[in-house]
């Protein structure tokens, strides 16, 4: 017999509770252990046999397995490995009947992290539960916090024009709610990303996976398995094994899906139902899923139009828009240039050992006259570039590439400024495509800009292959 439990709604949860896996052969302990831990506030899941209970583990993502040495089929020190195979963040206590406490210790050291001989009370079972709980708690915050060092420290989000504060105080208000899906919308390289970042290190989720995942960089059917993942042969090419989806793998967290207005019709309204109902199937799957992830997207484009053309679902812009945030260019808040500037200058400092430390009033003058149509991403790759030429320590106006510094010291002949930026760009770029052999993705990853972005140029400035 097995016991599983649904997913809640996670529109209906407080926070996220750890998630236990049981696997043993007696029902009485399963039952006891169920209810015992369920007593505690955790989601508790059970199953009696090893290679399903491996299926299960791929499903629903566990913080901690209890698992019975001795199983039917798969024994629980191969079930052990395979699921540090699959997740090595993923914790294990053995249970072990007696005389079976050398084998026990030689399991912990292929990656069990405690013990419990049976028979076994279970205060003892909680009081271990809960240092495995604390420890994977303290694992999932030490990689979070070696990930993403600059967002929890702030240090990335530069907020100092007016603009730029009232939106970052929008964000901290939508931060605290856990389910909730954000859309965020502006243009490409004004640090969505970031924002979507932020958003996760400060809910409830914040112990768990955030993964992202750009809808621009795949086509239609490989996005659909990325996500959703698919059964052995459901498609030419597929894993003869199958494989577990992006959703599945990101269980309690955050998903970012990147350019989401880049997504086809009919992918729409797959993730239109994981929102509404919190489950899906895979590629080729009947089982369905039980999903409690969060969903953050981003796009450039605006979907209000792409919905009035019909290329954008009606109702899952209005599923996703339940928290929007749109995040203004970098030309409208000129405020937050020169210190970006200077908070990327320490950054490729550190990089590349350089000791640039100045903007002269000249330089800051050029930082912010200019337009920056590729907004912080392109202020970021600017600095880097210039960081890297100077040889002195403050930037020169050479350096910065937009353009010749005899035009650009008078910064009150609009006009010529103009001219002069729209040519140094031109040729930028025509160099750039030259050099990546009009390879759009590269060059556009060395420009700043996003594909869409460059192609638009390509076809103002003329530019021919």
């Amino acid at each position: 017999m097995k016991e599983t439990k649904s997913v809640k709604n996670a529109e209906s949860q407080d926070s996220v509770k750890p998630v236990i896996l049981v696997v043993d052969d007696e029902e009485t302990i399963r039952f006891c252990l169920k209810e015992a831990l369920e007593s505690e506030g955790h989601e508790v899941y059970t199953e009696e046999d090893g290679e399903k209970s491996l299926s299960l583990v791929k499903k629903v993502i566990p913080d901690l397995v209890i698992l019975d040495l001795k199983l039917p089929g798969m024994s629980g020190l191969d079930l052990l490995r395979e699921i540090k195979a699959h997740d090595p963040n993923i914790l294990v206590i053995l249970l072990t009947g007696h005389g079976s406490v050398d084998t026990a210790v030689s399991a912990m050291k292929a990656g069990a992290f405690d013990y419990l001989e049976k028979p076994f009370k279970m205060e003892h079972v909680k009081v271990v539960v809960d240092k495995a709980l604390s420890t994977q708690s303290l694992m999932r915050e030490v990689l979070r916090l070696r990930k993403k060092t600059d967002v929890t420290g702030n240090a990335n989000i530069i907020a100092v024009s007016k603009e730029m504060k009232k939106i970052f105080e929008h964000v901290k208000v939508i931060a605290q709610s856990p389910s909730s899906t954000v859309l965020i919308q502006g243009e490409s390289g004004t640090g969505k990303e970031l924002i979507a970042n932020y958003i996760h290190m400060m809910s409830a989720r914040n112990k768990y996976r955030f993964m992202e995942i750009n809808c621009a960089a795949l086509t239609e059917n490989l996005l659909e398995a990325e996500l959703f993942g698919y059964e052995k042969g459901s498609f030419t090419g597929a894993s003869t094994t199958g494989k577990a989806g992006l959703f599945e793998a990101t269980q309690r967290g955050t998903m970012f899906l990147d350019e989401i207005g880049e997504m086809g019709l009919p992918l729409q309204a797959k993730l239109l139902r994981v929102l509404q109902e919190r489950k899906f199937k895979r590629v080729g799957g009947d089982d369905v899923i039980n999903v409690d992830v969060r969903i953050v997207a981003s796009t450039n484009r605006n979907l209000e139009e792409e919905v009035k053309k019909g290329n954008f679902r009606k109702d899952l812009f209005y599923r996703l828009k339940v928290l929007p945030v749109y995040l203004c260019a970098l030309k409208e808040r000129k405020d937050d240039i020169v210190p970006l500037a200077k908070h990327y200058i320490d950054k490729f400092n550190k990089e590349f050992n350089k000791e640039v430390n100045g903007l002269t009033p000249e330089i800051k003058a050029i930082l912010k006259k200019y337009e920056w149509p590729g907004n912080v991403r392109e202020l970021k790759n600017v600095i880097e570039r210039a960081v890297l030429l100077s040889n002195n320590s403050a930037i020169s106006a050479e350096h910065l590439l937009l353009g010749p510094e005899s035009e650009m010291n008078d910064i009150g002949q609009d006009e010529e400024v103009d001219q002069s930026i729209s040519t140094v760009e031109k040729q930028h770029i025509t160099e750039i495509l030259k050099e990546t052999s009009w390879r759009m993705t590269k060059a556009s990853k060395i420009l700043g800009i996003n594909r869409t972005t460059l192609y638009n140029k390509i076809k103002h400035y003329g530019i021919k292959q």
